[in-house]
């Protein structure tokens, strides 16, 4: 069985002020047409389909253009919600949908329940692990911790406990939307840290054929049997480097993966550039990058007149300028921004902690700490997803 694996859309984001719709809408071009191309037998979206829980109206028009796009062309489609869409407005109408061959796996409930696709040599159950957010999902997985490695484990063994009462032979997929342990994060996924812990090890995933991974924007081999298809357009410029592209897997008898990348259309390249204004307006080396989207960094110890005016009539499409003075760390005039650069909101309170009495926090205060950023982070979400 021949699978597109794809993940991330985030339909309706932007970058920085350029509307991606029109090349969202490419990417789902490419995709119909890959589909064709390719006798792919079915198509796996391992979530973030939505950039966020009430999308707007033409990202909604798009994802509907994208099912009916699908449904036509008779290839079963399986698709779960991630974290940053609702899991319950995706999967309004998921019943109805189902009969069109779109199968949209978005109540943790379902985690055990597979989707049965058959081909010349039996049967491949998909299984759809929408995106688990730890506080809200514990008590339906009957763990005592709330923790994405307890859950997750607990979804797993819904599916091998499943798997175990299908026929001999049976194969495996599935989509889960997770930071897997090895994989390499970018500044544009949300964070998702509980107690401290973003990431699962991959053995929680053992057992089965394939995982399609979501939530990690680089297209990734973690194993041969679990991969990350990455996202199919930039959304920072921490992915400048990235290859966009999806995952196309040959499924075999016996279980055996193979699996080659295809690349997606990119409307623009990036670029990071640093140094002084006069060296980026001068280098000529720098000619590649005229057309192409940037964030530059420039590091004049005295800000410039007019820099982004400059920059642009060089570099037309100059999306991001920063600023970091060449001085020494502990040289007066250190931004504030660049005194907090890689820092987690925990590792800034307990700075203010040790700054406000000349101590930082024990370990009991750690924790106390750690629980605040959790409770508030897990009541965003509720509240986005209420809304």
């Amino acid at each position: 069985m021949r699978l597109l694996h794809t993940s991330d859309w985030h339909l309706g984001r932007a970058f920085h002020r350029v509307n991606m719709l029109g090349a969202q809408a490419g990417f789902i071009g490419h995709l119909v047409e890959t589909v064709r191309e390719h006798a792919v037998d079915a198509v796996v979206v391992s979530g973030d389909v939505y950039d966020r829980a009430v999308p707007p109206l033409a990202a909604v028009e798009l994802f509907d253009d994208a099912l009916h796009r699908l449904a036509d062309l008779g290839v079963p489609t399986v698709m779960i919600s991630g974290n940053h869409d609702s899991a319950r407005r995706l999967g309004v109408g998921a019943g109805l949908i189902d009969r069109a061959g779109i199968h949209l796996r978005t109540d943790p409930a379902g985690c055990g329940t597979p989707v049965l696709l058959a081909d010349a040599h039996g049967d491949v159950a998909f299984y759809g692990l929408p995106y688990l957010e730890p506080a809200l999902v514990k008590n339906e997985f009957g763990v005592e911790k709330a923790g994405h490695e307890p859950v997750l484990a607990a979804a797993m063994d819904r599916v091998r406990a499943d798997l175990a009462t299908r026929a001999p032979g049976t194969r495996s997929v599935v989509l889960a939307h997770a930071f897997v342990t090895g994989g390499e994060q970018s500044d544009s996924e949300r964070d998702i840290t509980v107690g401290g812990v973003a990431a699962v090890p991959r053995g929680v995933f053992d057992g089965v054929d394939y995982v399609a991974l979501g939530h990690l924007h680089g297209c990734q081999t973690l194993t041969d049997r679990v991969r990350y298809s990455g996202s199919p357009l930039p959304y920072s410029f921490s992915e400048h480097r990235h290859r966009k592209s999806m995952w196309l897997v040959d499924l075999d008898a016996d279980g055996s993966v193979t699996a080659e990348r295809v690349d997606c259309p990119v409307p623009r390249a990036l670029a990071r550039l640093r140094g002084t204004l006069a060296d980026l307006l001068a280098d000529p080396e720098l000619t590649a990058h005229e057309d192409a989207w940037i964030e530059a960094t420039l590091t004049d110890p005295v800000r410039p007149d007019e820099p982004m005016a400059r920059l642009t009539e060089r570099f037309p499409h100059t999306l991001s300028l920063l600023f970091d003075p060449e001085r020494a760390p502990d040289e007066p005039g250190v931004s504030y921004a660049r005194r907090l650069a890689d820092r987690t909101d925990q590792q800034i309170a307990e700075d203010f902690v040790a700054h406000v009495r000349g101590a930082g926090p024990d370990g009991r205060e750690q924790g106390v700490l750690r629980d605040a950023f959790d409770a508030v982070r897990t009541d965003d979400t509720v509240r986005e997803v209420a809304r």
